[in-house]
């Protein structure tokens, strides 16, 4: 029910909810794991980072493949530490 004064403008709060264990859901008002998450490299990223091999629950990669391929947000990128 947030309401914003004109598009793009500053949100009071802002909570995406990436993923919740291997939930899937479709609804009106919530969808399970975030519809966009997957090619934006700065979610991506730092969840490789952390979880490297969860596995998206839709769409069987995990999130250090979805990283690799991720688009949105091109200038994210994981700090890995160095072996």
């Amino acid at each position: 029910g947030r309401r914003r004064q004109a598009p793009n403008s500053p949100r009071t709060l802002d909570i995406d909810l990436v993923a919740y264990g291997r939930l899937v859901i479709h609804q009106a008002t919530l969808t399970v794991p975030h519809p966009g998450a997957a090619g934006r490299r700065f979610v991506m990223g730092p969840l490789a980072q952390i979880a490297p091999d969860w596995i998206h629950p839709e769409n069987g990669f995990t999130a250090a493949q979805l990283f690799a391929v991720a688009t949105v947000g091109g200038d994210a990128a994981p700090i890995f530490p160095a072996h």
